[in-house]
């Protein structure tokens, strides 16, 4: 049997937490072959990022040509780019050839309100990139700048999905693992926010709550905040997971369920590892007697 296979373009983490590193280990988790294309070397650790280096737009243009004219993905993330011309050309070989199953996690501006990505390039990729994800997995800051509004609660959140999936057209999932920036850089719109309107302190509790619009109606996944220092790389680490669910055959909805558990068993696992905001257990897995086919509906157990 031909094993299912996921592509990742992405950055590269020296530090292995997240980028390229993250994808290919989650991936690899979920029984899937996973391959790579690179948009950005950064040198970095678990205390931050020291310094980075863009990859030509051509170049990655070449890598592309080369996953797809010899193992066609079943499953597309993508993650950081770079500039304008990496969006151009990613956006236009995976029209060419025909990509599907594309899971995007708009790596555009921090937890903190940092902006990550140049505004001419998150504009393109909002306007020629993004419709063609089956999944868009935007932090709250990414979806309050997509949807051009504050997000400060529940109804908040489920306001912009809806704006998201009708002004950009595709699914979203906006995930609540953090609380909201205290100041917003929706173009200078929103009020500044203290971090208890939204998060840790306020509605969310003790719970991590991501609101799944998969295009027809709005889904709750509820579940439980895991407090714990080690969270570097989560957001390259979900989208990955519900990219690899996707591979093997599941739908939208029980994608993103399998690669919620997923999540929280590998911060549960408690891993520390470096000095700063270290990485998740990515083979928390296969410590357990049981691990599921993802072929099926099956979840992760408790």
């Amino acid at each position: 049997m031909t094993p299912r296979a996921a592509l990742t373009i992405a950055g590269s983490d020296s530090g292995g937490g997240a980028g390229i590193q993250a994808d290919i280990k989650t991936m690899m988790a979920f029984g899937v072959f996973s391959m790579s294309v690179i948009t950005a070397l950064t040198a970095q650790n678990t205390l931050g990022v020291q310094d980075s280096l863009p990859v030509p737009a051509s170049f990655v243009g070449r890598q592309l040509d080369s996953i797809f004219q010899d193992i066609v993905p079943d499953a597309v993330k993508i993650g950081m780019i770079a500039d304008a011309g990496q969006v151009r050309v990613i956006s236009g070989k995976l029209r060419a050839y025909g990509a599907g199953h594309i899971v995007i996690d708009p790596v555009m501006i921090s937890t903190s309100g940092r902006r990550l990505m140049p505004e001419d390039a998150a504009e393109l990729a909002r306007e020629i990139l993004y419709p063609q994800a089956q999944l868009l997995t935007p932090n709250i800051p990414e979806a309050e700048y997509l949807a051009g509004m504050c997000i400060s609660s529940d109804a908040d959140r489920e306001r912009a999905a809806s704006l998201i999936v009708h002004e950009i057209g595709c699914p979203v999932l906006i995930k609540g693992g953090h609380a909201a920036s205290k100041k917003s850089k929706t173009a200078g719109s929103c009020e500044e926010k203290t971090s208890n309107r939204f998060g840790r302190e306020a509605e969310a509790g003790g719970r991590s709550d991501d609101l799944l619009h998969d295009g027809t109606q709005m889904i709750w996944l509820r579940g439980p905040r895991i407090f714990c220092r080690n969270t570097h790389g989560t957001g390259c680490t979900l989208s990955s997971a519900i990219a690899a669910g996707l591979a093997r055959g599941l739908s939208t909805e029980a994608g993103v369920r399998v690669a919620k558990r997923y999540i929280e068993g590998a911060l549960r696992d408690g891993m520390d590892i470096g000095h700063g905001n270290g990485p998740l257990n990515h083979a928390w897995p296969g410590k357990t007697a049981y691990f599921p086919d993802f072929h099926g509906e099956s979840e992760i157990p408790e």
